[in-house]
Order: C-alpha cells, then structure tokens, then sequence
C-alpha cells in the first residue's frame, strides 16, 4: 500500500516544491501573467482567492487526499504554477497528477514535460504507484493534447461527471499509465527535453 509524503522534487531547472501560504504572492503574480483566473476550464485562483485556495490544498493533503505543489523556474527564480497528487488511493496504488497551471509566458516550454518527468518518477519508483491517473475537461483541448502527448492511454469520458467554476457540468476525460508502461515512456520523456535542449542551443 503506497504512502505519499510532502517532498522536494527537483531536475532539468524546475523545482517542485510543497506548497504552502510562503508561496501566496508568487502564485497570484504567476496566475496574473495570462490572467488565467478568467479560463472557465482550469482551476486557477484569482488574486483574491490564492490564499483560500492554498488552505483548501493543504486541508486536503492532511485528509490524505491530495499532495500540492509550487512549481519553481530556478533559472528566472520565479514561482510559475502549481501542481498536485490528487484523488490519492493507497488500497490500489493509485494517484492522479492535475489541479496543473503554469504562468502563460511558460506554457509550451520544457516546463510541463520536467514537471510530468519529477511527478512519474517519484510517483513509480518511490511511491510504488501501480497506476497514475489524469483528467481534463472535454473541452479542454490543449491539455488532452499534452497528457496524449506524455504517452498515457485514454480511458474514456464519463458525461456529466464534475463541476466547473462557472457552475456548469463538465464531462471528463480520463487517462492512465500504468506500472510496466513506465519505463518506454520515462525513456520517451527524457527524449523530448533533450530535443527540446537541442533546439534552444540552435
């Protein structure tokens, strides 16, 4: 039965580090770069609601339900967003990765693939995870796109399944990888950050 525990994650200049109220002020500067409190299909805080939405996440890991993260540029220095282990499931060794944004100016970088790349590993070779989870709205497209493009198995949509900010009801999309998948693509992932070291060098 696995056992999830508030760590630093570090590599390729991003570190993942426990989220706590320290990193209120970072988080509202970084969800004000794209103001992307306005996107009706994520879930991140506007500036008024950063410090809820810490408590809310630190409530949750203490529940044992969630694992939050700030997710920390170490070249720029900055705060840039924030990810978790979420619907955390010890009797089938089961964690999800969501609740991910990232500043606008860093989305389409390395950063969400270094970030996948910290989360799976810990997730499979300290956890003991037999199967990590991911989810997204129907219409959001672009992060369908980027969980595809991890190499994870789509499950299937179940309608009608969650709420949205806005209120309305969202259906979601669900993916997986399991254990033995994980070595083809840890291989995969460590492939495209050195391609994408290669094109910033050229």
């Amino acid at each position: 039965m696995i056992s999830v525990q508030p760590v630093t994650l570090r590599g390729n200049g991003v570190r993942l580090e426990p989220l706590s109220l320290d990193h209120a002020d970072e988080l509202r500067q970084a969800a004000a770069d794209g103001e992307l409190w306005n996107l009706f299909f994520t879930f991140v805080p506007a500036p008024d609601e950063v410090q809820d939405y810490i408590h809310s996440a630190l409530a949750a890991q203490t529940s044992g339900h969630m694992l939050p993260w700030a997710v920390h540029d170490e070249k720029s220095g900055r705060v840039i967003g924030a990810t978790r282990y979420h619907d955390i499931k010890p009797a089938v060794d089961r964690v999800e990765i969501g609740y991910t944004w990232y500043a606008s100016s860093f989305q389409r970088t390395h950063i969400n693939t270094t970030c996948k790349l910290l989360l799976l590993e810990h997730a499979f070779e300290t956890v003991g995870c037999g199967v990590v989870g991911f989810r997204t709205d129907v219409l959001n497209f672009r992060s369908q796109q980027a969980i595809e493009a991890l190499g994870a198995k789509k499950d299937g949509t179940i309608r009608h399944h969650s709420s949205r900010k806005d209120g309305t009801i969202r259906d979601d999309v669900f993916y997986s990888i399991l254990q033995t998948e994980w070595p083809a693509i840890k291989q995969h992932l460590h492939t495209r950050l050195n391609c994408h070291r290669k094109s910033n060098k050229s």
